[in-house]
């Protein structure tokens, strides 16, 4: 496996976008806490974000190579934000650049920010107020290559709170509520149960909301064609969305949470159905896995984190790089942890 990508702070959750020539990383910034582990993800105490750039991913992927353009967006510039800037993402549309931002309101709910800027490095200047319609956690945005259609994918469970919304109603501006019976670390679980889908929005042409409510995007069993089960750990969605596409096929690759792989199921439209195809990585050293892919320079690039630099604590993180492969079908071949 091959060394930390950005060694002078912690990083995680890259997400990593090509604009203008280079290669752009938008991870979370980790932070050294007292806060004791848990599974709501309290030792995850994120403040502020970096953007970071690379002109290159050749190895040895020398950190020297890895420019901080500093920190663009802080927990106190966004006015309904109380903490935890978890993992962001960004996307370019109308020659403006967007960061998308999972954060507590002032209520302790996760909630979905945007922030645009002039250039891939910002400033980024926050929405007053979070995504109407949006909740739970780890945004991934595509913007279709062929269509300029652009759509939003998330969701979390435990600390990230997807279960709290199931069965749910809305509110007067759309807001999914929060549904206290379901508040807890755990999604629902047990035999015949189906396990929760990730969402996707369409965002409008500002994509600074959603062009409609947020719907399931369902994944299936390739052997049943049935929805995975909730008991399925190896397979079912856990948090870490993520969409790309490679000729007509859309890629949707994802975290399995607590038992610790990065997965990819695979369809025809944006907005699915998807059907499970296969591990990309193994378990690594600590306790998430989060990532991304992207194309440069007519090679595949898989991004994503580990403990590496701290020894195995789960909330110290660093960014990782490793070239992908596929085969002749179209299918992601493994990475293999070490």
């Amino acid at each position: 496996m091959t060394p930390p990508l950005i060694t002078h702070l912690y990083t995680a959750d890259p997400s990593a976008h090509v604009f203008e020539g280079k290669v752009y990383i938008y991870p979370s910034h980790d932070r050294e806490t007292d806060i004791q582990f848990n599974d709501n993800g309290d030792q995850y105490d994120m403040a502020d974000y970096h953007v970071f750039s690379t002109s290159t991913l050749d190895p040895p992927y020398a950190a020297d190579a890895v420019t901080d353009h500093g920190v663009v967006l802080r927990a106190e510039d966004v006015p309904w934000v109380s903490k935890q800037l978890w993992a962001p993402d960004a996307a370019t549309k109308n020659g403006k650049y967007y960061l998308y931002f999972p954060a507590r309101d002032k209520e302790g709910i996760f909630r979905i920010g945007v922030a645009e800027g002039a250039s891939p490095t910002g400033p980024f200047r926050p929405d007053p107020e979070p995504i109407a319609g949006s909740f739970s956690i780890d945004p991934a945005s595509f913007v279709d290559p062929d269509t300029g259609s652009a759509y939003l994918y998330f969701g979390g469970l435990w600390g990230g709170q997807l279960q709290c919304y199931q069965g749910t109603v809305a509110d007067a501006h759309g807001v999914p509520l929060f549904d206290k019976a379901w508040e807890g670390p755990k999604e629902p679980s047990g035999s015949g149960k189906r396990a929760l889908y990730p969402k996707v929005a369409a965002l409008t042409d500002d994509m600074h909301g959603f062009a409609g409510a947020a719907r399931d995007l369902v994944i299936l069993a390739p052997e049943t064609g049935e929805p995975l089960a909730a008991d399925d750990h190896d397979r079912r969605f856990f948090e870490a969305a993520w969409m790309h596409k490679r000729g007509q096929t859309y890629y949707f690759s994802y975290s399995t949470g607590d038992s610790h792989y990065l997965v990819y199921a695979t369809g025809t439209s944006p907005l699915g159905p998807f059907t499970y195809a296969g591990r990309i990585l193994e378990p690594v050293l600590g306790w998430t896995t989060h990532h991304s892919i992207v194309e440069f320079r007519g090679r595949w690039w898989l991004f994503h984190h580990d403990c590496e630099m701290s020894k195995g604590v789960s909330h110290l993180r660093n960014v990782k790089v490793a070239e992908i492969f596929y085969d002749d079908e179209g299918r992601i071949l493994p990475v293999k942890s070490e």
